[in-house]
């Protein structure tokens, strides 16, 4: 039997995703967790987050053994071990592949507009001052399908770089600014590039007609990644 588990996470805690040769990645703990319980097969992962990125909705898929059959169990047993930086909400019966079988992901950049606060240093980007109609002027740019090959980390092996940005836009919540973003995939580091070059544009560093100019791949002027605290995979969209 194949199961989702949809996991949240605290990113600051982890080297990643990913497998890591130390151990230090989510996955790492997962994997861990799984054997306890005497789950050996490859857990799949929908996305992979870089060290300092969170998760709300992350969703690994497993296949379970056949003693395994009581989901509420495996939900408790697995938070109690992976507790407590890592949390399972929910667990439903799919026989979908993680990855591949993603429609639409939906990642969150937050700002913290407000006093200067410590204890959100690993959770969001100090921005006290910012330009919410710029902002989404540029944004707006992003959307629809484009060759993003200027907005992805160095060194990244993709077979292609186009992606569509169904929607990007920026709205704010209380004392926190929130970059939204929803595509059919993204390149590694794809929206902490884009991030830091709309501040950049707030700033007056990056002009609009430059933006635009990277984004049609006819000059790569802006290199820069926004902080992985900010970042949040906020969730995975499946045809159920």
């Amino acid at each position: 039997m194949r199961v989702f588990l949809y996991i949240s996470y605290d990113g600051s805690k982890f080297q990643g995703f990913q497998q890591q040769p130390h151990k230090t990645a989510v996955m790492d703990k997962i994997i861990f967790a799984l054997k306890e319980l005497g789950i050996t097969s490859k857990p799949v992962g929908s996305s992979r987050t870089d060290r300092g990125v969170h998760a709300l909705n992350q969703v690994v898929h497993v296949d379970l053994p056949p003693f395994w059959q009581t989901i509420e169990k495996l939900q408790n047993t697995l938070n109690h071990i992976l507790s407590p930086h890592i949390y399972v909400k929910k667990i439903s019966v799919s026989s979908l592949h993680a990855r591949f079988d993603a429609k639409k992901r939906l990642y969150r950049y937050v700002c913290y507009t407000g006093a200067y606060n410590p204890f959100l240093s690993d959770y969001a980007l100090f921005l006290p001052k910012f330009n919410l109609p710029l902002l989404n002027e540029a944004l707006s740019l992003f959307q629809g399908r484009h060759d993003f090959g200027f907005f992805k980390k160095t060194g990244s092996q993709t077979k292609d770089d186009i992606r569509t940005l169904y929607k990007a836009d920026a709205y704010t919540h209380k004392n926190f600014l929130i970059f939204r973003f929803s595509g059919d995939g993204f390149l590694r580091s794809q929206v902490r590039m884009i991030t830091a070059a709309l501040l950049a544009v707030q700033e007056g560093i990056l002009d609009l007609e430059y933006l635009k100019a990277q984004i049609d791949k006819k000059a790569r002027i802006f290199t820069k990644a926004a902080p992985a605290c900010g970042l949040y995979l906020s969730r995975v969209y499946y045809d159920f």
